[in-house]
C-alpha cells in the first residue's frame, strides 16, 4: 500500500483545492488538496508534505505555518490503495506558482469538497485536520480574532454535517462556554445562530444547512471586521501624525494595524512570562521601516520617554460594557505609564469583541462586582516565572482588565467607539446570546 501526504493550505479562512492534470498518474480531472507520495518514512510524512507544498504550488517554509496532522486514513479503489496523511498549514499569501501536476486552483471554503469531484475520501481527510471544539477551548497561543475564526469554522463543519437542529444547538452552546473570556467567540456563534432562527418564522426547527451556509458568510465577514478595526486604528494615528507607537504582547489586529501604518518608532514590550512580544519585534522590524524597540513591561515608563511614543495600541481579547479592556497582563502599566506622558491609548478590537451586556449588567451599572469576578481565570504556569524549590507562591495571570478610565477609545470596523457607543454594541450582542433561552430543540 503507497503513502501519501494530503495538505490543505488555509487562507482567511479558505483552503486551496487543486485539480489534478493529465501529468499525473491517477484522480486526473478530480480535486484534491496538495497531494504526492511519501518518499521516505512514513513516520515522517510531514517532511513529504513541505516537499510537495514546494513543488506543486511554489511555497517555502517561510510561507507556511504548520497546524496539525490527522491521523491517517485507507482508501482502496480501483485506482489503487493508499495510506493518506493529512496536513494543515496556514499561510499568509495566495499567490502561487503550481508545476505541470495541477490543472487550477481554486481558494474555497471547505465545504465546497462535498460538492465537487474530488480524490476518494477528501471531506473525511479534512476532518481529520479541522478544528475542533477542544481546539478552540484549549488554545493558548492565538489571539481571539484567530479562534473565533476557528470557532465559526467548527460550527459550519457540524452543521453541514448535522441530522437535526439539536446537533447544531449542542455544538453551538459548546463553543459559547469554551472561551467566555474571548468575546468574539460567543458573539460570533451567537449571531450565526440568532440569525437563522430570526429568519425561520413558520415555528420549526432551522435547517441545519442554513446555520452552515451562514457560518461560511460569517467567516468571512470576520476577517472584513478585524481588517476594519486595524485600518481604523492605522487611519485614526496617521490622522493624528503619531509615528511613534507602542504595543504589548501578540495581536493579528495591532499587526495589520502597524503595517497599514508603517511608523517610524515601534516599542514592543516582550509581554512576560511567555514573551509573545518578541515575535511582534521581530516581525515590525522584518515588515516595516519602523526603528524597533524590545523592551520589558517594567521599563515601559521609560521606554515611551525615550523613545518619544506618540500613541498606544492594543488588541482586546474582550471590552466589557462599561469600557474596561480585558488584554495581556502588562496592558495596564502601559497604559498608566501611557497617562503619565499624557499618551493616548487606544485597543483595536472588531464590535464582535464587546461582551454582551446581560452578562455584565453589574459591571455596566456600577454594580458590586470587581475584576477579581471578572477577569478571565486564564493563568501562565508556575515555572514560566519560578522554578525553584523555595516555598514561593507565584501570581502570574495571563490576562487583566485595563480600567476604560485608561483607554481613550476602541478602534473598530465601525469608527473609533465611546462609552455610549460600546454599550450599545453590547446590547445588540445580548440579544444574539438570547437565542438558547428563547427555544427548544
Amino acid at each position: 500500500m503507497a503513502h501519501v501526504v494530503t495538505s490543505f493550505l488555509r487562507n482567511r479562512g479558505q483552503i486551496l483545492l487543486t485539480r489534478r492534470s493529465d501529468a499525473v498518474g491517477t484522480y486526473r480531472g478530480r480535486w484534491a488538496g496538495v497531494s504526492g507520495y511519501v518518499e521516505g518514512d512514513p513516520a515522517d510524512a510531514e517532511r513529504d508534505a513541505y516537499r510537495e507544498l514546494r513543488e506543486e504550488v511554489g511555497l517555502t517554509d517561510t510561507d507556511l505555518a504548520f497546524v496539525r496532522a490527522g491521523d491517517a486514513l485507507a482508501v482502496d479503489d480501483e485506482q489503487g490503495s493508499f495510506t493518506v496523511h493529512p496536513f494543515l498549514f496556514e499561510t499568509g499569501t495566495r499567490e502561487l506558482t503550481t508545476n505541470e501536476e495541477l490543472a487550477a486552483v481554486e481558494w474555497v471554503d471547505p465545504t465546497a469538497i462535498r460538492d465537487r469531484a474530488t480524490v476518494p475520501r477528501l471531506w473525511e481527510t479534512w476532518l481529520r485536520v479541522a478544528p475542533t471544539v477542544a481546539d478552540v477551548r484549549d488554545d493558548r497561543t492565538h489571539g481571539s480574532a484567530w479562534i473565533a475564526a476557528r470557532a465559526l469554522e467548527v460550527l459550519r463543519d457540524a452543521a453541514i454535517e448535522a441530522d437535526d437542529w439539536a446537533a447544531v444547538a449542542e455544538v453551538a452552546r459548546s463553543l459559547g462556554d469554551a472561551r467566555p473570556e474571548m468575546a468574539a467567540v460567543p458573539n460570533r456563534v451567537n449571531r450565526v445562530v440568532a440569525e437563522v432562527w430570526q429568519a425561520t418564522d413558520d415555528g420549526t426547527a432551522p435547517d441545519p444547512h442554513a446555520v452552515a451556509e451562514r457560518a461560511i458568510d460569517a467567516i468571512h465577514d470576520a476577517f472584513e471586521a478585524d481588517s476594519g478595526a486595524a485600518t481604523t486604528a492605522a487611519t485614526r494615528l496617521r490622522d493624528a501624525d503619531a509615528t511613534a507607537v507602542a504595543t504589548l504582547s501578540r495581536s493579528g489586529t495591532v499587526r495589520e494595524a502597524l503595517a497599514a501604518l508603517n511608523p517610524s518608532t515601534v516599542v514592543v514590550a516582550e509581554s512576560r512570562p511567555e514573551c509573545e512580544g518578541v515575535g511582534v519585534a521581530e516581525w515590525t522590524a522584518a515588515e516595516t521601516d519602523a526603528w524597533v524597540t524590545l523592551t520589558t513591561e517594567a521599563a515601559l515608563p521609560t521606554a515611551l520617554d525615550d523613545r518619544d511614543v506618540d500613541a498606544v495600541l492594543v488588541g482586546a481579547d474582550a471590552v466589557f460594557p462599561n469600557g474596561d479592556v480585558v488584554n495581556k497582563t502588562g496592558t495596564r502599566v502601559l497604559a498608566l505609564a501611557a497617562r503619565d506622558v499624557g499618551v493616548p491609548v487606544y485597543a483595536v478590537a472588531a464590535r464582535d469583541k464587546i461582551r454582551p451586556a446581560a452578562i455584565d449588567e453589574s459591571a455596566a451599572t456600577g454594580g458590586e462586582h470587581g475584576d477579581a469576578e471578572r477577569a478571565p481565570a486564564a493563568t501562565s504556569p508556575a515555572s514560566a516565572v519560578y522554578d525553584g524549590d523555595a516555598d514561593i507562591d507565584v501570581h502570574a495571570p495571563t490576562f487583566e482588565i485595563v480600567p476604560g478610565t485608561l483607554v481613550d477609545g476602541v478602534a473598530t470596523e465601525a469608527g473609533l467607539l465611546g462609552g455610549r457607543d460600546v454599550q450599545a454594541v453590547a446590547e445588540a450582542h445580548a440579544a444574539n446570546a438570547a437565542w438558547d433561552a428563547e427555544r427548544t430543540d
